[in-house]
């Protein structure tokens, strides 16, 4: 007797039903010459149950949602780290975790709720992979930059393509800690500081290829004040400002750790300012 089984696993809240059709064929085979005599009889079985209660083996085997915690959450946090929004490894889906999945569901151009379904977790895969993100990116009308409420920033729909490149690679790290020297021997870090920071969205817009100190961005570029982007730069400190919003870790720790403000908290005085090129 055989038994073909095919299923079809449907995910939602973390519940896997499979729903399988079993086929049953039997074959008598005659002592004689080998005639046979056969007869079927389809059944359908449904069964539910709950897989890996409070924990998963493997991402996608369910839905995932700030509270819950196990493997499954570990290796997400894993794969958000790796496409650039380093989140602490433990397994644990807090606020860190439900910010960067966020963060990550904004670069992905995907419904930013904090949700990891399995369509957030197949574009997760893909862009740690290299993958290629195919929806159009969401911009905001205009020329201005607008500062979203989780502290991410959405780029003009007029920017230019580097400006709008440069915002995005400054929201992966727009909460990652400040560390001083962070980000000046590799643009990959678990923190940045001033320059390390600024250094990272502009490589990020293509306009840097490797990462300067505050006193090499003093001689960055052009002179004065740019259209786009603007840096200013002295031997201790530099931030910039992306199409009207600053990027500044001067202030970032009384704003929660974010380094998007609509606000200049380091002043002007006694910097040098200077521009990307045609920027």
């Amino acid at each position: 007797m055989a038994y073909p089984v095919v299923g079809r696993a449907i995910l939602s809240a973390g519940i896997v039903t499979t729903v399988a059709s079993l086929s049953v064929a039997g074959t008598a085979f005659a002592a004689s010459g080998g005639a046979s005599a056969g007869s079927s009889a389809p059944a359908k079985q449904i069964a539910k149950q709950s897989l890996y209660k409070g924990d998963s083996r493997h991402m996608g085997d369910r839905l995932l949602r700030e509270g819950m915690s196990g493997h499954d959450v570990r290796v997400l946090q894993d794969f958000l780290t790796r496409d650039g929004f380093p989140t602490t490894i433990d397994g644990q889906f807090g606020p860190g975790t439900l910010r960067n999945v966020k963060r990550f569901q904004r670069s992905a151009h995907l419904r930013p709720n904090g949700v990891v379904t399995y369509s957030v977790q197949k574009a997760l895969r893909l862009a740690v992979a290299g993958g290629t993100r195919s929806v159009a990116p969401s911009t905001a009308p205009g020329a201005k930059a607008v500062l979203n409420s989780d502290g991410t920033v959405t780029a003009p729909a007029s920017a230019p393509a580097a400006v709008k490149n440069a915002i995005a690679a400054a929201n992966k790290i727009a909460f990652t800690p400040y560390v001083f020297g962070g980000g000046h021997g590799s643009f990959t870090s678990s923190g940045y500081d001033c320059s390390g920071s600024v250094s990272y969205a502009l490589h990020g817009g293509g306009l840097l290829s490797s990462p300067e100190d505050s006193g090499q961005l003093e001689s960055y570029g052009s002179s004065g004040p740019g259209q786009w982007i603007t840096i200013w730069a002295n031997s201790g400190h530099t931030y910039m400002q992306i199409a009207g919003l600053f990027f500044d870790t001067g202030g970032a720790s009384g704003r929660g750790g974010d380094r998007w403000s609509k606000t200049n908290s380091s002043g002007t005085s006694g910097y040098v300012v200077r521009h990307p090129s045609g920027y």
